[in-house]
């Protein structure tokens, strides 16, 4: 009888192997395949997203995520709307905008607290453009028509005091698209982020005319606070899988939290190499600058929803005739119960 007393103890060791094994593959099955669109995911206003990916906080959810990047928000719509993926990150203006459309999405969480956009002038035309007022008679790149960085020029030109007609505007994209129009005169003055506005900047080939990248100095040209980017789901899908909705907030506000504790070189240690465009120390400086328009919890400006509704008023095309409810187009709920459990984890650790 000794003698098979270690042979049961290893028994018992190889069908608990085994029933970890089990439970392991059975976890791993069981991760929710998550297609999420990106309005370019390199783009470091979008940075919780890949940070995510790369801290392995969606799989510590039980999610696997496969983040598509896109070339437009109007292509992430589109994307969301017909069903070919289940979340969306993109500017938080289109809740307003598919809304005044009959078609309805939730932000469940705020990524950004300002656009993180920054108005140049190009190297060339920096000696007689000091101010927006002096655009007159320029042409303007934007990213692209009915986007973004279109109606925030259109509404700070408007606060220059210039007309729709005092400027032209031209579809310049965005990355070294953008950066070769400006080089090479196409445009004189144009709406992009980071990490092109850097980019520019370090080359010595454009100047500020308007910092949006911060909440500050967004409320100080917009009259208000102005949500950026954020990450977006419809409002049926949302009703029906809250579950998921839930890992997803804790997924962001895991990561939005690392950003706000830890250095930009931290940070940029995190991403992929090929993030840094062959100049790490210029991401550096470029996420260092976007930094503070990151929210540390995920929820909305109180304002932010109504500043966005008065611009796109005036320059959305289709929104100044819908009636919208704002209540519809955001919740703080999920980042709300994410930021309990967070503190309930760290409080039993």
């Amino acid at each position: 009888m000794r003698s098979t007393q270690p042979w049961r103890k290893h028994l018992s060791t190889i069908v608990v192997a085994i029933a970890c094994s089990a439970a392991f593959c059975t976890t791993a099955q069981a991760a929710e395949k998550i297609t999420i669109l990106v309005g370019g995911v390199e783009k470091i206003l979008y940075l919780p997203v890949q940070l995510a990916q790369q801290l392995g906080y969606f799989k510590d959810e039980g999610i696997d995520a496969e983040l598509v990047s896109v070339a437009s928000g109007s292509v992430t719509d589109t994307g969301l709307i017909s069903n070919s993926a289940q979340a969306a990150v993109g500017a938080y203006e289109q809740s307003i905008h598919l809304q005044a459309q009959g078609k309805y999405v939730t932000s469940i969480v705020q990524l950004s607290a300002s656009p993180q956009e920054v108005l140049l002038v190009s190297a060339a035309q920096a000696p007689n453009v000091k101010k927006v007022a002096d655009l007159k008679g320029k042409t303007i790149g934007v990213t692209g028509f009915g986007t973004l960085t279109h109606f925030l020029t259109q509404d700070l030109v408007a606060h220059a005091g210039l007309k729709p007609s005092d400027v032209h505007y031209l579809s310049a994209g965005a990355g070294n698209t953008f950066v070769d129009s400006m080089r090479h005169g196409r445009i004189d003055a144009g709406m992009t982020q980071e990490p092109t506005v850097s980019v520019l900047l370090d080359h010595k080939d454009a100047q500020i005319l308007a910092d949006l990248r911060t909440p500050e100095s967004a409320r100080a040209a917009l009259g208000g606070d102005y949500p950026g980017s954020c990450v977006y789901v419809r409002a049926d899908w949302l009703q029906q899988h809250k579950d998921t909705a839930q890992k997803l907030a804790n997924v962001f506000a895991r990561s939005l939290n690392f950003i706000a504790t830890h250095s930009a070189e931290q940070i940029a240690d995190k991403m992929p190499a090929s993030y840094y465009n062959g100049n790490k120390a210029l991401y550096v400086e470029a996420l260092a600058r976007s930094k503070a328009s990151f929210t540390a919890d995920g929820k909305m400006p109180a304002d932010g929803p109504k500043t966005v509704l008065d611009v796109l008023t005036h320059f959305g095309a289709g929104v100044s005739a819908a009636k919208i409810d704002l209540s519809k187009t955001y919740t703080n709920d999920l980042v709300v119960a994410a930021a309990t459990k967070a503190t309930t984890a760290k409080a039993a650790q």
